[in-house]
């Protein structure tokens, strides 16, 4: 089957920066306590004028003008997300608007929690696939995520943990493409977000099935692409926590310089969290051509989700 390439990236964080001593005059921490147990040492809270829209139309603008195509050109729009502005319209119809994209595509949001991406990808995919005569062959997906209004800011269990932000990926599809999938869920309300919020997670548990989730879902990808760690360039994972992914390392016997981290400046973003890592690695120039990418995300649902890419060409 047809897999897709990337080709692009964007992203886009909102403009209050949050630290952990700004949060330890809110609730009982520090910063010495949030650091050492989840290596969070800031993250951005949208500010006035600032929402999930603004950074997802934000970040796709970004990404489609380095992409070089025309709003036209894009055949499917998927934006990842568990905190859109409204209901409906959905997200992925706000950004269509606000870009210009062609009427006679498929958009949608899709809601995975912290794999909303990489549901997202997967769902582009599928898209794209299914319209063979379309030469529109190129997919807008995003991941964003305005987290700030769903938080209790006296719980000082959650509070601390996450943050807002956007970050979008262009893909091609075609058939020299080197793809790899793997999609699962397990029901469970380890965490979990009312309609009216706030976001409620028991920690030890979403410990427990992340770094069993992670490992297993980072093999299934590699063995369906006859692949091992050591042929991959950069492991992306979900932002959450650091001993996470720093447990998940030591238990693959793996190079810990090949995973990528940025929580400790952005907190927990969810859907947003492996977009906006894969657009600070475009933009510092650690992504080039031909490269192998896996993303790996786990979260609320609970959900999972793996994938192996190939960069094609420069994204920035």
């Amino acid at each position: 089957m047809e897999g897709l390439q990337l080709i692009a990236t964007g992203g886009a964080l909102p403009s209050r920066l949050v630290t952990n001593e700004d949060l330890s005059k809110l609730v009982d921490t520090s910063d010495e306590w949030i650091t050492s147990r989840t290596g969070i040492r800031e993250r951005h809270f949208c500010a006035e004028g600032e929402n999930a829209t603004t950074l997802a139309v934000a970040a796709a603008r970004q990404a489609l003008e380095r992409s070089g195509l025309q709003p036209e050109q894009i055949g499917c729009c998927v934006c990842g997300t568990l905190s859109g502005q409204y209901a409906s319209p959905s997200m992925a119809c706000l950004v269509q608007h606000e870009l210009g994209l062609a009427e006679d595509i498929p958009v949608l949001d899709v809601n995975a929690a912290c794999s909303g991406f990489i549901y997202g990808t997967a769902v582009a995919r599928g898209l794209l696939a299914a319209r063979p005569g379309d030469a529109r062959r190129y997919a807008l997906v995003i991941g964003c995520e305005q987290l700030s209004r769903l938080m209790d800011m006296t719980d000082r269990n959650t509070c601390v943990l996450f943050g807002d932000g956007a970050g979008a990926a262009i893909y091609e599809l075609s058939a020299e493409a080197e793809f790899a999938m793997d999609l699962g869920a397990r029901g469970d309300l380890a965490i979990e977000t009312a309609p009216c919020g706030p976001i409620r997670m028991d920690g030890r548990a979403v410990f427990r099935f992340a770094v069993d989730a992670l490992p297993r879902s980072l093999h299934a990808v590699l063995e369906a692409t006859d692949h091992t760690l050591d042929d991959l360039d950069w492991v992306v994972c979900h932002q959450a926590n650091s001993r996470i992914i720093d447990h998940c390392v030591k238990k693959l016997q793996a190079d810990p310089a090949k995973f990528y981290k940025n929580m400790d400046r952005h907190g927990n973003t969810s859907a947003a969290s492996i977009p906006v890592a894969l657009n600070e690695l475009a933009e510092t120039g650690r992504l080039k051509p031909g490269m192998r990418i896996a993303c790996v995300g786990f979260g609320g649902g609970l959900t999972w989700g793996g994938m192996l890419i190939t960069v094609k060409g420069n994204l920035v």
